[in-house]
């Protein structure tokens, strides 16, 4: 259901540009407010996370999602467009901690890696949501869209809300509580969940602009870009728990962000839109669980609770998705986007010589902790 919210903002986002005259340049100052809340309701998230646990935050975040793309659709004016962006990017972050802190409780008690599966359902949401909305806003305009996708997002919010996994409990001496710390392996694993999230993010945010503005694609072909690659990622998410198994965390990393770079470099030096939309895909192979190994090491860190790791870790992701839309803006608008697509795919090479990392998602090597929540 989060990935069909968020999968639907991206053929959203030429729309909202179009309606308001934005540049390239003035529409990535405005997706920086989204990625400005993601950053700064996060933390809080993950205090509240530590002390009454994931599943109270996700039910919550989960019901305001469903309708968060409401009011950006929505809204009559630039000034007002910047509170809502706000507002649906700390909901959208919030639900990600809650989600992946949920997962990692699933993960200790079956003793598998099931965290793939579960970004591999976020794509499914994803491809859902991005390949139905140019298709939707073409015919019938975005209002239809969003009522649309509102309407089904609370519909399977609600049918699930009361399936969720409870909390492990709390240990009999445990205190509950969020604090930051200063050893150096949760900020390692959240620079490789950074670099990882950033070109996911850009490709979401720009992706359809990019086809549309140097490609010559049309409104449907254009949602595709991101299409493209929820729909690599769902396929390779949901084999990523049993490769990560076979082959180890730290190898399905390595190799997963040199097919992520080779991916973006196709997209950036691509002649027309089928060609982009191919080198999306293949980096949709790459990326696919490039964050969710770095997110279960997150939450498996010796001696950290779940809640605090991922919280640093995807907080971290977020804040390169914070400033990246803004300058990937200006560099479009001066250089093309295929400059900037071809920078981010740099990214990759950083998280291969950091793979190392890793290690700590293989569940052999995980210690059985409980979980600072409720």
């Amino acid at each position: 259901m989060n990935g069909f919210v968020v999968g639907s903002w991206a053929p959203l986002v030429p729309e909202l540009a179009e309606r308001h005259g934005l540049s390239e340049s003035a529409l990535g100052l405005l997706i920086l407010t989204l990625g400005l809340g993601s950053i700064l309701i996060m933390p809080l998230s993950g205090a509240l996370i530590a002390r009454i646990g994931a599943l109270p935050v996700l039910r919550v975040t989960c019901l305001l999602c469903a309708v968060a793309l409401l009011p950006v659709a929505l809204a009559p004016a630039v000034p007002v467009l910047v509170g809502v962006l706000f507002v649906f990017g700390g909901i959208i972050g919030s639900m990600d901690i809650a989600m992946n802190a949920n997962a990692v409780v699933v993960e200790k008690r079956l003793k598998k890696a099931i965290m793939s599966s579960c970004h591999g359902f976020w794509s499914v949401g994803g491809l859902i949501g991005a390949a139905s909305g140019g298709v939707l806003i073409d015919r019938f305009g975005s209002s239809v869209q969003v009522a649309l996708v509102s309407a089904i997002a609370l519909v399977v919010a609600v049918s699930f809300l009361t399936r969720l996994a409870p909390d492990m409990p709390l240990a009999a001496d445990a205190k509950p509580r969020f604090r930051l710390t200063l050893a150096p392996m949760p900020y390692v694993v959240g620079l490789v969940a950074l670099f990882s999230m950033v070109p996911e993010g850009a490709i979401l945010d720009w992706g359809a602009l990019y086809l549309r503005q140097e490609l010559g694609a049309d409104v449907t072909l254009s949602g595709l870009a991101f299409g493209a690659v929820a729909a690599t990622m769902a396929v390779m998410r949901f084999a990523g728990d049993a490769v990560r198994q076979k082959f180890g965390a730290v190898t399905t990393m390595r190799y997963s962000a040199v097919v992520a770079a080779v991916g973006l470099l196709l997209a950036a030096t691509a002649s027309g839109p089928t060609m982009a939309i191919a080198g999306f895909a293949l980096s949709g192979i790459g990326i696919a669980n490039l964050v969710p190994v770095a997110l279960s090491a997150a939450g498996n860190l010796p001696d950290l609770p779940p809640g605090v790791g991922i919280s640093i870790a995807t907080s971290m992701g977020y804040s390169g998705i914070l400033l990246a839309p803004a300058l990937i803006g200006f560099i479009a608008e001066y250089q093309g986007f295929s400059v900037a697509f071809m920078g981010l795919a740099g990214l990759f090479i950083v998280v291969l010589g950091l793979s190392s990392v890793a290690r700590h998602a293989d569940l052999s090597e995980v210690a059985e902790a409980p979980f600072a929540g409720g």
